[in-house]
């Protein structure tokens, strides 16, 4: 079977004196970016609370050392800028720290996924989930959308939180904030709202990004690691969560003894579990040198369903790491951080296998 899915797995062998210097580099790198991005993200963060608790934002510090770029998660932007994307890349020369471009207004208004006051009729429209904005501006076009008892012949209409907006006899509600968090979840975190026995959370992780209540898509175990998606968009949850549109999963597996070729075989085929047959879309082996590291993809939403696939055969998931979630990955996003998904991650994730629902 071709290893394609998984060639971001294996990495080619460098010179020992090169890969150290390249690990320091990148060491120092990642330190001062994330001394940036902590820091704002604090200010952003003071600044929303203040903002609620209807108070004068705190001064920002700058007098203590100077700016560094940040981690890859950024805080969540002020004056309504709700998507961000990955930090640019930039290497420090001379000593000296380029600051990240910052988007202009125009890009910030642009890239504005989550309602807040007045929007376009279209855009309130994709939110309250009718269809995209695209679609929506056909159907005003059309004359099937009524404000205030009119019928609305402007996509660009600006809709207030007062306007009762009707669209086929159902009136529209603009709900809530709609925020979309991409999460490299670390091991010892459990992926609930809240604990009883006071474990640690997914969302303690996160509770500097919005103030909006945001629920994780789908679950982890606790000891599994990698990529987690949390929102308040229930419609996408219950999509991305139901198995009819078989959204994809791939995942690192390292197992305590290296997977036969005979039992690898057996995945490929399928396997009969206690709950009925399995059946993977790929296998692996990640690293052509160690057959104990597995890539596996798989669209199934059974519960512990990989770990129990390799424990069926005998072997023991030493470490499961979920690499990729619907096309996402956590490329640029270090363990224990996370980044808002873009406008464009969102309009693929809303869209994605639309052809399968049933």
């Amino acid at each position: 079977m071709s290893q394609s899915p998984f060639q971001k797995f294996t990495v080619k062998k460098k010179n020992s004196v090169i890969k150290e210097e390249i690990r320091q580099e990148k060491k120092t790198y990642r330190k001062e970016r994330n001394a940036f991005f902590e820091k704002k993200k604090e200010e952003e963060y003071q600044a929303r609370m203040a903002k609620k608790n209807g108070m004068a934002p705190k001064a920002a510090d700058n007098s203590k050392g100077k700016p560094a770029t940040g981690n890859m998660q950024e805080a969540k932007p002020a004056a309504g800028e709700n998507s961000t994307r990955t930090t640019p890349k930039f290497k420090p020369t001379g000593g000296a720290t380029k600051t990240p471009h910052t988007k202009s207004e125009k890009a910030a208004a642009a890239n504005d996924n989550a309602p807040t006051g007045v929007m376009p009729l279209n855009k309130f429209m994709a939110h309250c989930g009718v269809c995209s904005r695209r679609d929506a501006v056909a159907l005003i076009a059309a004359g099937k959308v009524k404000i205030n008892g009119t019928i609305a012949t402007e996509p660009g209409y600006k809709v207030k939180e007062t306007d009762e907006v009707v669209f086929n006899t159902k009136k529209l509600f603009v709900t809530k904030n709609l925020v979309y968090i991409l999460l490299n979840k670390p091991k010892d975190y459990i992926t609930t709202t809240d604990d009883p026995q006071g474990r640690k959370t997914v969302l303690q992780l996160i509770q500097k990004a919005t103030t909006e209540r945001v629920y994780p898509i789908g679950r982890l175990d606790r000891n599994t690691s990698g990529v987690l998606l949390l929102t308040n968009d229930g419609d996408l949850t219950q999509k991305l969560s139901h198995p009819s549109y078989e959204i994809k999963k791939i995942y690192e597996v390292k197992l305590d003894k290296p997977l036969a070729k005979a039992d690898f075989d057996k995945i490929v085929k399928g396997l009969k579990l206690e709950d009925g047959e399995i059946n993977v879309d790929s296998l692996a082996y990640a690293d052509s040198k160690d057959k104990s590291i597995i890539g596996i993809e798989i669209h199934s939403g059974r519960n512990r369903i990989v770990r129990r696939i390799f424990e069926h055969l005998g072997y023991d998931v030493k470490g499961l790491d979920r690499v990729m979630y619907a096309n996402l990955t956590k490329k640029n996003v270090e363990r224990s951080k996370w980044r808002y998904l873009s406008d464009k991650e969102i309009r693929l994730l809303k869209y994605m296998n639309a052809s399968k629902k049933k």
